[in-house]
C-alpha cells in the first residue's frame, strides 16, 4: 500500500452527511443495518452509487476518531464539528495532511495571501517522488483532488472561499484542541494549528 490514495476525491467535509454517518456509527450498526441505512433509508439522500462511495469515505474518516469525536460531530456547533471532521480527514488522508504541512503552512509563514494552482502541481510532483503510484493518477483525478482539498479548506475556514483562495490563518476552538490532546494526536494538532 502506497503513502497516498485518491479516496478523498469522493467528497469534502460534508458536515450534514457526516453528522448522519457519525450518528449511525454511534449505534454500532451491523453490516446489514449499515447497508439498510445507506441504501434503503437513503440517509444521505444521494443516488445509490454515490451514497455508497461517500458513506465509505465518511466512515473511513470517522473511524480514525473515537466515540467522543463522533459525539462532537453529531452534537457540536458547526465550528467544532467542522474542525473535528477536518482532523478526521487529515488523519485519514496523508495527501491532505502533507498539503497542509508542506504548502498551506509554508505559505502562511511566508505571509502569502492566496493559494495557487501551480503550488498544487508542484506538490503533486513532490508526492510522486514519495509514492510512485501517484504518477499513474490521471490529470482529471489530480484536478478533482485539488478541488476537493480547496473545498475542505474553505469549509474548515482555512481559505476565505473556493474562488479567491485567500489564506485565513486557523483559529482552533478550545474543544477541538482539547479533543486532539486527549487523543494524544499532537501531529494532527500541529498541522491544524499550522505551526
Amino acid at each position: 500500500m502506497g503513502i497516498y490514495n485518491a479516496e478523498i476525491s469522493a467528497g469534502s467535509l460534508m458536515l450534514p452527511e457526516s453528522r448522519r454517518i457519525a450518528k449511525l456509527l454511534l449505534a454500532s450498526p451491523t453490516a446489514d443495518q449499515w447497508d439498510h441505512a445507506i441504501e434503503v433509508e437513503n440517509i444521505l439522500q444521494k443516488k445509490p452509487a454515490t451514497a455508497r462511495r461517500q458513506a465509505r469515505l465518511m466512515r473511513n474518516r470517522l473511524e480514525t476518531l473515537d466515540q467522543d469525536g463522533w459525539q462532537s460531530i453529531v452534537e457540536g456547533d458547526t465550528e467544532v464539528a467542522s474542525q473535528i471532521l477536518l482532523a478526521a480527514s487529515i488523519r485519514h488522508s496523508q495527501l491532505l495532511s502533507d498539503f497542509l504541512r508542506d504548502v498551506y503552512m509554508v505559505d502562511l509563514q511566508k505571509l502569502e495571501k492566496t493559494l495557487s494552482h501551480h503550488q498544487w502541481d508542484a506538490f503533486i510532483a513532490e508526492c510522486e517522488h514519495r509514492d510512485s503510484a501517484v504518477a499513474s493518477w490521471a490529470p482529471s483525478t489530480r484536478d478533482k483532488l485539488f478541488q476537493v482539498v480547496v473545498r475542505i479548506l474553505a469549509e474548515a475556514k482555512y481559505l476565505d472561499s473556493t474562488r479567491r483562495l485567500g489564506l485565513t490563518p486557523p483559529m482552533l476552538h478550545p474543544k477541538t484542541r482539547n479533543y486532539l490532546k486527549k487523543l494524544g494526536d499532537r501531529a494532527t494538532l500541529s498541522v491544524m494549528e499550522a505551526h
